[in-house]
Order: C-alpha cells, then structure tokens, then sequence
C-alpha cells in the first residue's frame, strides 16, 4: 500500500481518535508535542491535515498529515510511522465494533462537516436565526454510510447505536439498503459531565407535523454542555434550539449558563444530577415558551428546584403569549430584546400549601406558586378601552391595533430606530377568529401587497382593506417609534456659566507675563504628561474655534 493509499483510507479524525485526542469545536487541541496550555494545533478536515501556530512546537511551519502525525507523536521513523498506519486501515483496532462514544464523535464530526457543503441545511439554519459558523451544529443528508465512506466497521457500530436500521431491503446493485435515523435533519451534540458527545438530537429540516424531533436510542448528555461548576445563574430553555438562540447573544452567554430541557416534561434525572453539583449557584432562570403547557411546566418544575435548593432564587422570564425564544428571534433583528426580557424577570418566588375541592369534592394539599415583586401589590387597574383605529401600546411586546372586522398584532416589539419596519404581524379575523402569521417588513409596498392578497384569500377579507389598514398601522408604528426615541434622547446639557468672582480670577491670570508657559505647567498638573509642546499648540488651536480665523491642525501617529 502506497502513501497515497493510505492518506485515503485513514482519516486524521480516526487518528486523533486512536491516541485519544478530541479537538473542541473549532477544531482545535493543545498539541501533544509540546507544553500547550491553550489549544495552538488545529484540525483541517478538508484537507485531512493538522498545523500548530506556536513558535514552541518543534512541527511549527509544517503541515502535517496523517503519516507525519504519527512520526511526530510516536517519535519515530517515516517507515515505522507508515507501518504504524497501516495497522489503523483495516486491523484489529477498526475491525472492533467502536464504542457509543467514539462513534458518535465521528458520526457528529461528519455532520458538522456537512453542513458547509449542505444549502437546504444552511437555508434551515438561517431561516431559524441560527448561526452554523457560531454554532455547533451539523446535518445530516443520509450518505455518510455510501461510496468511499463505506466502513463496514463504522456501519455495524451505527446499526448498533440506532443510527442506522436493517430492514431486509436491497439496493439495486445487491447491497444492503439502510434506513437512516434522522435523515435530513440538522443534528445538535448531547454532552455527558466529561463534555464528550453521548447523545445527539435530530430536529427535521422538511414541513413534516408529525414528526419534527428525534433523540437517538439511549438519551443521555445535556446540551449545550454540563454547567461550569462555578455557575452562579443557570437559564433552563424548554428546547436545544432555544438554548441554541440565546447562546449567540454574548452578553447573555459570558454571564449566564444555558441548560436546554427536553420539553415541559423534558425534566430529568440527569439535569437534576447537574444542577446539584453547582454548590456556588444563586439563582435558576426559568425561560420557557409563553403558552399553558410552558406555563404549566414553570410552575412545576419550579415547586420541586425550590425544595431542593432553598438558598438559591428561582425566577423566570415572561416573554409575549404564544411566542418561544427561537420565534422571538426570528421576529426581531437586534437582540437586545433578550437582554430586556432576562433584566425583566420575575424573582422572589415562594411557595405555600393551599388545600383546593377537586372534581369529585374531596380536600387535598395542592403547592401553589406565588410571584413576589418585593414591593406590596397594588390593585391592578383597569386600562380604558382602546377606540378602534388607534394603537394599543400597553403590552410592548404585544401591540393591538383594531379595525371594525380585524385585529392586527405586533408580536415581539417594534424595531429601535425607523430606518427598517421588520415586524411578526399577526391578523386575526373578529368573525372567525382565525389567524395569518408573517414576518414582514411594513416598508417594502411589494411585501405588504402580497401579504394582504395571501392573508385576505386565507381569512376571506377584501385584499384593499387590508392594504389600507396596513399603511395605516405603518404610520402610528413610525409615530410610536419616533416617540420612543424623543423621550429617550438625553436633556441637552446647558452650557456653565461662570461667577463675576471667577471672571475675575480668570482676567488676573490671563493678563500676568508668561501665559502661555502657565497654561503649559497646569496641562502637566492636569495629567497630561509629556509632549509639552505639542499638548499647548492643541490648546491653543482648541480654543480658537471662538474666533474669527480658527485654527486647525493634522495630527499623526
């Protein structure tokens, strides 16, 4: 077998895999062949090479594949590193049936490779304001098992892990045909407390109801990751893709640890195990979606983290009815919207035990939650009623805007400034109640004109009404908008004005020999130090700019 050969045929992932070496998430390691205490040697996939960039490393300047890999880590000869490569193609180390977590590494290692090569799961990603370059995150187009990646080793150990099923069927040339688990699906790592890869979660790319989410067989890991045992606040999301969202916030992700659940009932033993470890933890933040089963989950969840960590402040964050945090992401282009939301929070829960009459008439002790808001609550007054034709802003996450057969809704908030209109628009129809949902931008005239001809044919209401409307809500929007940035514009500072006493001061200094030597010593005391020449000549040059001929200067350097 010819170098050539066996550069094909072993892969440097299996290579980094066999002296158990697993690069993080942007594909770097600290090099094994020196003292590396922050990861310097990064992988290429594409062209199946690795290169470290510190000047310590005696491989520094020369890419290395996998033959020199070997040589450089086994300290060997060129022939006896070829040797050694020989054994990994095809002997007894790839003919064994690789364990769950090796080959769930790879397996996520290919599918993170996939998606650069992938438009439909780059059109996904985007389309769900997840960013793939940011994000660890892969796809999984059903072909890693076809052609030159035919690895009889590799096929046994995903039929075994779930990720490939024998059903009998046959290809057209004879071979077996298998069905793939979570075929065209974007692919999110499950991570055990060792931060290796034990499960992986497969949420469909296609417009299918039924089914859109997949674990693979065996749950078990946590994703984005375990929490750092230093956490002090922890945010519980009830989806990975959530978790997912709020992670590319980095004002949110250098502050907070992110936990996604596996749904409302997502909850397990597992999450609890983790929680527990966190002995420095303050406060857990409970982020899910804003409907009944959400709400539902909060309070459940919430009774039982208070019973068993009573020092820590369990709060929760209240986002507009119907929306989860991924949809509230796909309405909005700042992000400052999550940062406003967490600040926003409800904290200082407690919890009591009422006695409550069920169905059939009988007592029981059911926990009940209470939200305190520290200060005493106030009766809740009711808002006078909106005229229709006017803007209902009382929820700013939730504008109404009411004409006499429709209701409009601003889901989310408005944009900050009026350079762009991009808004979730819902319009409800009073007779029926039905709904048409868009993400929709009032300004562009060819968006809305297709959206009142879509809406007006789905909701059975005359396509010009609704055109009307709209250009009318586009109006109050830029008033409420330009409104929001008056009052938010600071108070012009007046100008000081100085004393007669201080006028004066300022005339015996000013007419006293050697003024300009003066100014220069008080700009030293100031604590401008050094440039003694050039700091006055800016001083003088400044303050001609009352004159009538200003003076101007280029400054460099």
């Amino acid at each position: 077998m010819d170098i050539a050969a066996i550069k094909e045929q072993l892969p440097i992932r299996e290579v980094l895999q066999h002296y158990n070496l697993y690069p993080d998430k942007q594909n770097r390691l600290r090099c094994p062949f020196h003292d590396d205490s922050t990861p310097s040697l990064q992988v290429y996939y594409k062209t199946q090479t690795a290169y470290c960039f510190s000047s310590n490393c005696a491989t520094h300047g020369k890419s290395m594949d996998v033959i020199d890999f070997i040589m450089y880590l086994e300290k060997c000869s060129k022939h006896e590193a070829i040797e050694k490569a020989k054994t990994l193609i095809g002997g007894d180390n790839q003919l064994q049936r690789l364990t769950r977590q090796a080959v769930l590494t790879k397996m996520f290692s290919y599918f993170k490779n996939a998606v650069y090569n992938s438009k439909p799961a780059q059109e996904y990603l985007q389309a769900r304001c997840i960013d793939y370059r940011q994000t660890e995150v892969g796809y999984n187009a059903g072909q890693f098992h076809h052609g030159t990646r035919k690895d009889e080793a590799l096929i046994k150990s995903c039929i075994e892990h779930g990720l490939l099923n024998d059903v009998g069927n046959k290809s057209r040339t004879g071979d077996t045909a298998y069905n793939v688990f979570g075929k065209w699906c974007i692919v999110f790592a499950l991570k055990d407390s060792s931060n290796h890869v034990s499960g992986l979660y497969f949420r469909s790319t296609l417009n299918n109801q039924d089914q859109r989410h997949f674990y693979l067989k065996d749950r078990s890991g946590l994703y984005p990751k375990y929490p750092a045992t230093d956490t002090k606040k922890l945010i519980l999301t009830e989806s990975i893709i959530d978790a997912a969202t709020l992670l590319q916030i980095p004002a949110i992700a250098s502050q907070y640890s992110v936990l996604a659940l596996y749904g409302t009932n997502g909850f397990t033993q597992e999450h609890q195990a983790a929680i527990q470890s966190l002995t420095q933890l303050e406060e857990i933040i409970f982020w899910l979606n804003a409907d009944q089963p959400g709400a539902e989950a909060t309070s459940k969840h919430a009774i039982a983290l208070q019973s068993l960590y009573t020092k820590a402040r369990i709060s929760c964050v209240k986002m507009p009815q119907g929306e989860d945090i991924n949809s509230m992401a796909q309405a909005h282009d700042n992000m400052d919207v999550f940062i406003d939301l967490l600040e926003q929070r409800t904290a200082d829960f407690s919890f009591s035990i009422e006695k409550e009459n069920n169905n059939a008439g009988e007592q029981q002790e059911k926990a009940k939650l209470f939200i305190e808001r520290g200060a005493p609550k106030q009766p809740t007054k009711t808002p006078p009623p909106i005229t229709t034709g006017e803007l209902d802003s009382t929820n700013p996450y939730k504008l109404r805007y009411e004409r006499d057969t429709v209701n409009y809704y601003i889901q989310g908030g408005l944009p900050k400034t009026t350079d762009n209109m991009k808004i979730m628009l819902v319009i409800e129809d009073k007779a029926s109640t039905q709904k048409a949902r868009n993400r929709i931008d009032l300004y562009e005239d060819k968006q809305v004109e297709k959206l009142c001809k879509e809406a007006g044919e789905k909701l059975s209401l005359p396509a010009a009404t609704l055109q009307a409307d709209l250009y009318r809500l586009t109006d109050l929007l830029e008033q409420l908008i330009e409104k929001q940035l008056q009052q938010a514009r600071p108070p012009e500072q007046a100008l000081p004005v100085l004393t007669a006493k201080e006028r004066e001061a300022l005339q015996q200094f000013a007419s006293k020999p050697k003024l300009i030597k003066r100014l220069n010593e008080l700009l030293g005391k100031a604590g401008i130090v050094g440039e003694e020449r050039n700091r006055i000549f800016l001083l003088i040059i400044a303050i001609s700019h009352k004159t009538a001929d200003t003076l101007h200067a280029l400054i460099q350097g």
